[in-house]
């Protein structure tokens, strides 16, 4: 029953914006992180972003610091990844995953089907 539904890819040209949302069901947001991943074509799977359920505290990858922002909101039980100053090379399919624990270092689980982004001009 677990399930977790991404949304808010599309194509947008350099320096654009979008903004990803993970719904979530099947379990309450507050208990578990949230990862978001990507995948683009002929390179290896990339861990994004983060956000422990506990106390809210979130990690990023280096290749997006400064630029993605990773937040939740419990009450609809969804977490977001708001993307800035957008490159070619974010483009991805992008996935989120339920953690194992509140924290972002216990491993994850229940992969949504991904959702893509497209930054080209």
């Amino acid at each position: 029953q677990v399930q977790l539904v991404e949304s808010g890819g599309g194509l947008v040209q350099p320096g654009g914006s979008l903004r990803l949302s993970c719904a979530a069901s099947g379990f309450t947001l507050d208990y578990y992180a949230i990862h978001w991943f990507r995948q683009a074509p002929g390179k290896e799977r990339e861990g994004v972003s983060c956000i422990n359920s506990h106390d809210g505290s979130t990690n990023y990858a280096d290749s997006v610091k400064g630029r993605f922002t990773i937040s939740r909101d419990n009450a609809k039980n969804t977490v977001y990844l708001q993307m800035n100053s957008l490159k070619p090379e974010d483009t991805a399919v992008y996935y989120c995953a339920r953690g194992v624990t509140y924290g972002c270092d216990d491993g994850y689980k229940n992969w949504g089907q991904g959702t893509q982004v497209t930054v080209s001009s």
